[in-house]
């Protein structure tokens, strides 16, 4: 058996992947993510349209569509976000239930974003602990 074979693996479901990424980083919950952004952190709501349109927005919170998110929060990007001023900013990336978001922040990792997390239970969690939301 050859050395690359020996390392090489199968498939990951989605449930694995998820598991993986999520281990690189400490998630937060509504009430971390509110003090979060409270204390200087950007949340970014990668939801798409029609979501924003029927649940509302996070006051104060970035929106970027998740197809432009890497584009818009990468500090070296001639199309970054004003906000997107260094890798050190505390980014908290919010999707709708918490999924998409996780996938999200492993992608920002990798582009030396090391302080960004994402929101467990996402936008519905949000508004379920009753956190400011406008329509």
């Amino acid at each position: 058996m050859s050395d690359s074979s020996k390392t090489r693996r199968g498939p990951v479901g989605i449930d694995e992947l998820l598991e993986q990424v999520r281990a690189a980083y400490e998630r937060v919950d509504p009430e971390e993510a509110a003090t979060a952004a409270a204390e200087g952190a950007l949340l970014v709501d990668i939801r798409y349209a029609a979501l924003r349109e029927r649940d509302g927005l996070i006051p104060g919170a970035l929106v970027v569509e998740r197809n432009e998110l890497e584009w818009r929060l990468d500090p070296q990007g001639s199309h970054r976000a004003p906000q997107a001023t260094s890798h050190d900013l505390r980014v908290v990336v919010i999707c709708n239930e918490g999924y998409a978001s996780s996938l999200a922040v492993a992608s920002l990792h990798q582009l030396g974003l090391h302080r960004t997390t994402d929101l467990t239970g996402g936008f519905q969690a949000w508004r379920a602990a009753g956190l400011p939301v406008s329509l």
